[in-house]
């Protein structure tokens, strides 16, 4: 019952901040002169035109049940053909930021919830809290990791479009191995470094300096005490 009630916490936030950082890139692009995820239906907030069945719900359902310290999923990608784009490389970099300045106010607006919640009453107010939580952090958490530098990720997109040719284009063919590193980085340097007895963690770094900061000044905003 404990399992089932803590993933009821969990659904809402995750399948929002999952999809919707999606449909803040197909927004962005279509603002821009591409008009291909507007014409397949994709810059609509309804989270069900970006669901991926194994991203959003297979993977992420299976990491609560499990549960797991940290939780994975991702939406439909949003077809971009930056040939169509006003600018392409400059506005590849807006279309971009797009997606996880969507979890930014979707963090914003979960922390707005949590003055309504208590309204509900004592059970129904309470799961709304967490609910409310939950969905803070999640998308801080999806926001920040997604402006890691290193492609395919927005921030490896972003950093491409900024950089100059010398750097962006080493860059830019890391693409294919991005995933890789950051594998080894996120998952695999912390065990072997543990075993050598001087663990690395980047996640226990990114929760102490990026995250928790972060959830601060998003409390702050929301009037949260």
């Amino acid at each position: 019952m404990d399992i089932l009630y803590t993933a009821s916490t969990w659904i809402i936030p995750a399948l929002l901040g999952i999809t919707l950082h999606e449909a803040g890139h197909a927004f962005a692009a279509w603002k821009l002169g591409d008009p291909t995820a507007k014409m397949q239906g994709r810059v609509t907030l309804n989270p069900l035109k970006h669901i991926d069945p194994m991203g959003t719900i297979i993977i992420p359902g299976a990491l609560l049940l499990l549960k797991a310290s940290f939780l994975f999923g991702y939406a439909k990608p949003v077809p971009v053909h930056f040939g169509r784009l006003g600018n392409p490389r400059r506005d590849m970099v807006w279309v971009a930021l797009a997606g996880p300045a969507m979890n930014f106010l979707l963090a914003y607006l979960f922390a707005l919830g949590l003055h309504i919640a208590p309204l509900f009453g004592e059970g129904v107010g309470m799961w709304l809290i967490h609910n409310m939580g939950n969905g803070i952090l999640l998308n801080i958490v999806l926001g920040l990791f997604n402006l890691i530098p290193i492609p395919p990720l927005d921030g490896g997109r972003i950093a491409v479009g900024i950089l100059p040719n010398s750097l962006a284009l080493p860059l830019a063919r890391l693409e294919k191995y991005g995933f890789i590193i950051l594998i080894g980085v996120i998952i695999i340097m912390p065990m072997v470094t543990r075993e050598l007895g001087n663990e690395i963690n980047v996640m226990s770094w990114a929760y102490d300096v990026l995250i928790t900061p972060t959830f601060s000044v998003i409390a702050k905003l929301a009037g949260l005490s």
